[in-house]
């Protein structure tokens, strides 16, 4: 796996697309212009989801949008997407999800037959998961203005109360696992958007993660932290996690599980998957006396078959390092692409 990094500079007076990348001018943007704003102790936790507390119970709250392009690729569609990421989100704070809200920004001229696909999808989904969609708003832009539909979903989870999911509780010597290969999203959407044809089958790993978490949690572990490995991937997961609790990381190139075909697109194309978006993996921190038990859960679920301990939390590094031992033997820093590899994927 190569590093690649965008030459592009790091100011800019306007949005671009990399902005909305997972990156470095991602970052950029929240920690300068979004967060001061808005800045309070729960939204400082910097986690996927905010816990309150309302009347001694727990609840997780988010919200994400969802911008896809195409709107339908192998294994999913912009309404399975949404509703899977909500409840991704949710479950990455250890919380069972109970509701969603649906807001649709439509672009005039869009069929009717597809808009209906698209929420049926999004109503299977959740009901599959056992969530009730029960609010929402429709707006409709001009022509040209809105790529056919953008989505934006919050949900509502509940945490039972001893559970406590967040990135300040990273400790030295933590396992790092996750439950899947990587990449698999992101090359997807690539090859459907271009009609690339590699003599393969590469479908998204979109999926709802939260049934997956909850059975971990059931079990007892004592999980310190969670992250779904959406957009930048798993490196800039890693590097994210790594900078908001003061840990350095180290991970293992052999370790990490990608898809053979996967694999050979990303060589061919020039792409790292390690910062390809994922929306059916996450990362999760155990205490290291709790791996075994940890894997042996997550591989009893059907999104879970593929679990394995990629690296370990190494030290306490105010700089939060993330450090990649190459096939090599080499070690490589891991840091935040400047630009983005493959927008418009999620």
């Amino acid at each position: 796996m190569s590093e690649l990094n965008c030459p592009v500079p790091l100011h800019y007076d306007q949005i671009v697309m990399a902005h909305g990348g997972g990156g470095r001018l991602m970052q950029q943007l929240l920690d300068s212009v979004i967060q001061p704003v808005f800045s309070n102790p729960l939204l400082n936790q910097k986690h996927d989801s905010a816990v309150l507390t309302i009347n001694g119970s727990k609840l997780a709250f988010t919200t994400d949008s969802y911008v896809v392009k195409p709107l339908f690729f192998p294994g999913g569609d912009i309404g399975k997407m949404a509703v899977c990421g909500t409840l991704n989100d949710l479950a990455m704070s250890g919380a069972k999800p109970l509701y969603l809200s649906c807001a649709l920004i439509i672009e005039e001229g869009f069929a009717i037959k597809d808009l209906q696909r698209i929420v049926q999808s999004m109503q299977d989904t959740a009901q599959q998961a056992g969530v009730l969609i029960v609010t929402g708003d429709t707006k409709v832009v001009d022509h040209g203005s809105g790529d056919g539909v953008y989505i934006n979903t919050a949900g509502i989870g509940l945490l039972a109360e001893n559970v406590a999911v967040s990135p300040v509780r990273i400790q030295v010597g933590d396992s790092i696992l996750i439950n899947s290969d990587i990449a698999r999203h992101g090359i997807a959407i690539m090859l459907e958007r271009e009609g690339m044809n590699f003599d393969s089958s590469i479908i998204s790993d979109c999926a709802d993660l939260s049934g997956l978490v909850q059975n971990v949690l059931h079990a007892e572990v004592d999980i310190h932290c969670l992250r779904d490995l959406t957009r930048g991937g798993l490196a800039s997961g890693l590097i994210e996690l790594a900078t908001s609790s003061g840990h350095a990381l180290e991970i293992h190139e052999t370790a990490v599980p990608i898809h053979a075909d996967v694999n050979s697109a990303c060589e061919i194309l020039g792409f790292d998957p390690l910062y390809i978006a994922n929306e059916g993996c996450f990362a999760l921190f155990v205490p290291e006396a709790q791996t075994e038990i940890t894997l042996s859960v997550l591989r009893q679920h059907p999104l879970g078959k593929q679990a394995c301990q990629i690296g370990k939390v190494t030290a306490i590094d105010a700089r939060g390092t993330v450090t990649l031992q190459t096939a090599f033997g080499i070690s490589r820093i891991l840091d935040l692409l400047s630009g983005e590899q493959l927008p418009r994927i999620c």
